[in-house]
């Protein structure tokens, strides 16, 4: 009797074991390349499916940020990935990255919707507390073509209009935002360089 039982459990089983895996709301990640690394829960039952093992294969696909699975009996998951978005392109020597809304670096790879991002010349790190304060006062990022760090650990900006920000090494936000006021006024087009770079003055050119 015992034999027939297990038997019986084992044919019940199977009926629940994977047999297709869906990907939805991917843009940017090939269906291909996630269900290649999520080959091996096929037979996997559904009953035992560890989301964990799921995360630690799609952790090394630098545009998925995060995932939801949903099982759907008998022998089926949906996995529903939510991907990095670029916001700029980091150059940091020879090394390119993209650098993410959530703040992340990820590899970079060629994709004819970000090629217009703002070019970083500088670190990840030092962009990502930069990014914050920009963040802070609601900065026009698409009016920026490049961003330009030196080693004095000072910022310059560079906008598609060609106008150039010189920021001060530190307390910037405030030039930051004087900056965004001075947008609003009719001749502001005429300044090509705004250098905030000494204390509480601007000087325009």
């Amino acid at each position: 009797l015992s034999t027939y039982n297990i038997q019986k459990s084992r044919n019940f089983n199977s009926e629940l074991n994977i047999k297709k895996i869906d990907v939805e709301n991917n843009k940017f990640v090939e269906d291909k390349i996630i269900k290649n690394k999520l080959s091996f829960l096929y037979e996997t039952n559904l009953f035992l499916l560890k989301q964990k093992d799921i995360k630690s294969k799609l952790k090394d696909i630098d545009f998925i940020d995060s995932f939801e699975v949903k099982k759907i009996f008998p022998n089926k998951i949906k996995i529903k990935v939510y991907e990095n978005i670029p916001i700029a392109i980091i150059q940091n020597k020879t090394e390119k990255k993209f650098f993410t809304s959530n703040g992340k670096a990820i590899d970079f790879i060629e994709i004819e919707e970000f090629s217009n991002l703002p070019l970083v010349f500088g670190d990840h790190r030092s962009f990502s507390d930069f990014y914050k304060v920009l963040k802070k006062v609601n900065f026009p990022l698409n009016e920026i073509k490049k961003f330009y760090l030196f080693e004095s650990r000072r910022w310059d900006i560079l906008t598609k209009n060609n106008q150039i920000i010189k920021l001060p090494i530190k307390d910037y936000e405030i030039s930051l935002q004087n900056f965004i006021d001075l947008k609003d006024q009719i001749n502001f087009e005429k300044y090509k360089i705004f250098d905030y770079r000494i204390n509480n003055q601007i000087i325009l050119k």
